[in-house]
């Protein structure tokens, strides 16, 4: 794998969020079983040259394959998005909308993993994107990532 110079140099972008620790439990509050809003996210280290930002929030654990919770594009470059926010312009997610959809676990406890890409362009694309598309339009322009991961658990009793 080659390396680039931000690796070598030991800087890399970083995503947290005051919201909940790295590998910790996602609070209800942003899930499908609570207020279902995107928790606020922290990002450290920003390259220069980045020019807007991506967001893709999964969950590798569902049933059937990788289900998407958000896509979001456009991004600003900024230190921080925001709790209940829609900061740059959203794709479309595996429940066949354009906006946040949280954690929804049908049983057991999932993974969900924020993964933010730095860019150097403006993607050329509409409100609406699925993954697919997204991603093409990504190859070649990602500066550099971070990921943050949160586990959900469905607790018993609780319905929608």
């Amino acid at each position: 794998m080659v390396r680039t110079e931000r690796e070598e140099e030991g800087k890399r972008m970083k995503l947290s969020s005051p919201a909940f620790e790295s590998e910790r439990s996602i609070p209800r509050k942003y899930s499908c079983y609570g207020a279902n809003i995107n928790p606020p996210l922290l990002i450290a280290d920003v390259p220069a040259g980045t020019k807007t930002m991506a967001l893709i929030l999964e969950d590798p654990d569902a049933p059937f394959g990788t289900f998407v919770h958000w896509l979001v594009y456009n991004i600003p470059v900024d230190n921080r998005i925001e709790e209940d926010s829609a900061p740059g312009m959203q794709g479309m997610n595996n429940f066949g909308k354009r906006a946040y959809g949280g954690p929804c676990p049908p049983s057991g406890t999932h993974r969900y993993v924020f993964k933010l890409y730095a860019l150097d362009t403006e993607l050329a694309l509409g409100e609406g994107a699925d993954r697919e598309t997204l991603e093409a339009a990504m190859d070649g322009h990602i500066v550099d990532t971070a990921e943050l991961m949160g586990l959900y658990q469905k607790k018993s009793g609780i319905f929608r």
